[in-house]
């Protein structure tokens, strides 16, 4: 199915159609993953060291929005069970348990989030509005500059 941009100029925003192929042919397309993926590692790695700390990792797991609910409207968690989802989030991509997060855990956990999302969503597309930096935004764009293209 892919992706159908509706532009929106009243609220500033975009609304896209996504199904699971939009984000499993992201995905399948190695290179151009991997360049994603590596930009948004770097623009993480706040001191440069080629590993990712928690505080690092910490906006970005963040964005993730896990306690949103129906119709956009957050829930207010307690501060010791956001910790607690975020530590556990941050141990997700922390595969050898060393305390930080290396290009190729980020990588390879990044990829397994995205095929679970596309698990999630099946087929049937459905409209969002995604954040303008998200890796759904990126596997969209790419769909419809591909189309754009042919």
């Amino acid at each position: 199915m892919g992706s159908l941009r509706n532009y929106n100029f009243a609220e500033s925003q975009t609304r896209d159609l996504l199904d699971a192929a939009t984000i499993l042919n992201f995905v399948q397309d190695k290179e151009a993953f991997h360049v994603l993926v590596c930009d948004r590692f770097a623009h993480l790695d706040t001191n440069h060291d080629g590993l990712l700390s928690y505080a690092e990792m910490l906006k970005e797991l963040q964005c993730l929005r896990v306690f949103e609910t129906h119709f956009g409207i957050d829930v207010k968690p307690e501060p010791s069970e956001l910790a607690r989802v975020y530590e556990s989030l941050f141990d997700q991509f922390d595969h050898d348990s060393n305390g930080t997060v290396d290009l190729e855990e980020f990588e390879a956990e990044t990829e397994r989030m995205l095929v679970a999302v596309a698990i999630g969503l099946g087929f049937l597309p459905i409209q969002m509005v995604l954040e303008e930096d998200s890796f759904l935004k990126k596997a969209v764009d790419r769909e419809f500059m591909t189309k754009v293209a042919a």
